[in-house]
């Protein structure tokens, strides 16, 4: 879809003024004159038919089909169409009407309240998709994926959603004042209202659950001018304070509010730190690999760059025995390889024979300082990121999309935690994207194939093909897996992608270290921060997995490997667009 979309018409302003769109709307707007109903009957169905057709193309499995036809089926009553037009969205979903897209465009174009460009339906596709207290990561992608056809920038969503959450949140709020009032009077009813904060289930299947009430119910002025006067009176109600609990999680706690209460089988430590402040609609996730003494000691060190993109937190794991894995390492490096040394390891390394018979004898001979923590590492790992995946379903971040980035056994974690949730049916719409960096995981078909199926977006696979210290680490089994963290995923599924790393990082280690250049590589949106350095050395590829859908056009079908150059890097978001 990359190429696509540059075809389709420029007409829309990259810029059209989203936010004075939704500052200046009314407060008593009222349902009948929601952005969307605006549009004329051919726009309207328009617009939903674009949105079928890129639910076609986007969700094929058969996992999604529930999720897609009352996506659509519900758009279709949002904006006033007749229900007769449904068999015809149902053949869009079936993939039909690809051809059309163009002519949808041209009519979205030709509607004078888009005149100054698509702004406002996005905005209003948003409204939609949350007002059921539901962001379903696949509704977010969906999105992003007609914003990017309507020239609609991703900052411009970005700047909506933050937006919209900073007023649901406001309007929660309540003095001490009226929180006194309104507990009197719940006493008086002799009503409680409990709110499940939906904690990881722990030994036996117990599930911890925290008391808790939004505030308040609502103040509508705050939400009316981004949901309509019809939404906001939703909001206002007790009804809408469920469905906003619902999208935040019970008392705003959030992740911040999930503490393991203790040791969970081979688990010691599980808890979550916030990297920014503020709710957001969507989330990320970041999950460290090692810990090292000095500058990277704390697990929020290497994330210190990540862009204010989103809700955003570190994950805290078992802490002991990743300084322990830190600290072999760097002796490893440090004092028992020389740097010729290492030089020579990469050739092994990218001979692809990880066989031990390989292995420098002196090396071998120095395993033992480093196995034992790799080892311990490596089984931890795996358990906290079915731990995590516990978390994610039980929806203790609330029912908002979250996204996923890791580096070397963080990675590993995810990596776990994707295969868990593909145990259960229903978690497809959890996940948004996923980036993977020095992933000491299997890169079999196979197993990312499944791992998939519950990532709404993309799949990103950052990888180095020298990196003699993951491959030797691996060296017991690298013989019979293929290594993610060192060679590209064969897969038919464009959402994977593979990033060629090995112009930043010359060893495993770099990828604490380069954090900053890495995330520019791989397309993840950065701040600038002291004495953080974002420039690529020499270009990265981008290379998408092969796809044998029908609906690819020439353009897709021809180029699937890319050159990123320091120049382009910063405009190259791959997780924001390019669906």
């Amino acid at each position: 879809m990359d190429d696509k979309k540059t075809n389709m018409d420029s007409s829309f302003a990259p810029d059209p003024g989203g936010a004075r769109t939704t500052q200046d709307a009314p407060c008593d707007q009222s349902p009948e004159k929601m952005i969307s109903r605006q549009l004329t009957e051919q726009g309207r169905f328009a617009f939903s038919a674009l949105c079928g057709v890129s639910l076609g193309q986007l969700f094929t499995g058969p996992e999604n089909s529930v999720f897609r036809e009352q996506y659509l089926q519900g758009l279709v009553r949002w904006l006033d169409l007749d229900e007769s037009v449904m068999p015809v969205m149902g053949a869009f979903l079936s993939g039909l009407g690809f051809e059309g897209s163009d002519t949808f465009l041209s009519i979205l174009q030709a509607e004078h309240l888009l005149s100054a460009g698509a702004t406002p339906i996005i905005q209003d596709l948003v409204s939609f998709s949350v007002k059921d207290g539901q962001y379903d990561a696949r509704a977010r992608v969906l999105i992003r994926h007609v914003s990017c056809l309507l020239r609609v920038s991703p900052r411009q969503l970005e700047e909506f959603e933050e937006t919209l959450g900073e007023r649901l949140r406001e309007a929660g709020e309540e003095s001490e004042e009226e929180s006194s009032r309104r507990l009197k009077r719940e006493r008086g009813r002799k009503l409680r209202r409990y709110l499940l904060i939906g904690l990881a289930t722990v030994g036996g299947g117990t599930v911890i659950g925290v008391t808790g009430g939004l505030a308040a119910p609502l103040v509508a002025a705050g939400a009316s001018a981004v949901l309509g006067a019809g939404g906001a009176a939703v909001l206002g109600s007790a009804t809408g304070i469920a469905i906003m609990a619902s999208l935040f999680g019970a008392a705003g706690a959030g992740l911040t509010g999930y503490k393991m209460k203790k040791c969970v089988g081979a688990i010691e430590e599980f808890q979550f730190l916030p990297l920014n402040s503020g709710k957001h609609l969507h989330l990320t996730i970041a999950v460290t690999g090692w810990l090292c003494s000095g500058k990277y000691s704390s697990f929020q060190a290497p994330w210190c760059s990540l862009g204010e993109c989103g809700e955003q937190y570190c994950l805290v794991w078992e802490s002991r025995f990743l300084k322990d894995l830190g600290s072999a390492m760097t002796s490893l490096l440090d004092g028992l390889v020389s740097i010729v040394a290492q030089e020579a390891l990469k050739y092994t390394v990218l001979s692809g024979i990880l066989a031990a018979l390989t292995w420098p004898a002196s090396l071998l001979a120095a395993a033992s300082v480093i196995d034992n923590p790799w080892c311990v590492c490596l089984n931890r790992s795996a358990e906290v990121g079915k731990h995590l995946a516990q978390v994610l379903r039980s929806r203790q971040q609330g029912k908002r999309p979250v996204s996923l980035i890791g580096f070397s056994l963080g990675a590993r974690v995810i990596y776990y935690c994707l295969q868990e949730l593909a145990n259960d049916q229903g978690s497809e719409g959890v996940v948004e994207d996923v980036v993977l960096l020095g992933a000491p995981v299997d890169g079999s078909e196979k197993a990312w194939e499944r791992m998939a199926r519950v990532v709404a977006g993309k799949i990103v696979n950052g990888y180095c093909r020298g990196d003699w210290l993951l491959g030797f680490l691996y060296r017991s089994s690298a013989a019979q897996l293929s290594v993610a963290g060192l060679q590209p995923i064969n897969i038919q599924d464009q959402r994977i992608i593979n990033v060629d790393l090995s112009s930043v990082v010359k060893g495993h280690l770099d990828y604490m270290r380069q954090m900053d250049t890495i995330l520019v590589a791989v397309g993840v949106p950065t701040k600038e921060v002291p004495g953080a350095s974002f420039a690529l050395p020499q270009p990265v590829t981008i290379q998408k997995g092969t796809d044998d859908s029908p609906y690819k056009t020439p353009n897709d079908q021809q180029v699937t490997e890319t050159q990123i150059s320091a120049e382009k890097a910063e405009t190259k978001q791959i997780l924001l667009c390019n669906y």
